[in-house]
């Protein structure tokens, strides 16, 4: 068993390498890894021109703006636009 904790241990070092690569390859966004990362709540309707019937929509608060995240329902749901507004009264409505 000695053996596994140093083999453990130069994976678990090595894979910050790996992803620091010179050249990384984009990964596309998917809902799962959004909804896994990402503190959010679902929309009923996406807005303005994020609106579209094969998408769906999350939003999250940052800073002073709210930032909507459209995906598509094909596949895994990658994520295909976003959108930010401003959050000027958003206190009175969380109250």
């Amino acid at each position: 068993m000695t053996f596994m904790k140093p083999f453990t241990l130069l994976l678990a070092l090595s894979l910050p390498t790996l992803a620091l690569a010179d050249n990384p390859e984009p990964m596309p966004l998917s809902y799962a890894v959004f909804e896994a990362a990402i503190p959010h709540m679902d929309l009923a309707e996406c807005p303005g021109d994020l609106a579209a019937e094969d998408r769906f929509c999350r939003v999250t608060v940052s800073h002073d703006e709210v930032h909507v995240f459209a995906f598509s329902y094909d596949g895994d749901s990658p994520f295909v636009g976003h959108a930010a507004y401003p959050a000027d009264g958003l206190e009175a409505l969380l109250q």
